[in-house]
């Protein structure tokens, strides 16, 4: 099973979200139109602006989590000043 560590991008808010998946279809189509709750509702509309594999969950979830730190954010911003997204 291959996992996937994503950052979507809305434009409209100028707002990232960092997640993991096993399904990044079915993970994007959620955040897009299909969840009724969460924190991401209210930002749509998504694209997706960067992706990792990873073989393992335990190597995704670490990376996710990295992602969400300070030294993450400014990997992040670093992407968006770079022209990445």
């Amino acid at each position: 099973m291959e996992f996937v560590v994503y950052i979507l991008y809305s434009e409209k808010f100028d707002k990232t979200y960092v997640g993991f998946t096993t399904s990044l279809i079915e993970r994007f189509k959620s955040h897009n139109e299909l969840a009724t709750k969460g924190s991401t509702i209210k930002f749509r509309p998504w694209k997706v602006v960067y992706l990792e594999f990873y073989n393992s969950k335990t190597e995704a979830l670490n990376r996710e989590k990295w992602l969400k730190t300070g030294n993450g954010r400014i990997f992040i911003k670093n992407l968006k000043s770079n022209n990445f997204f």
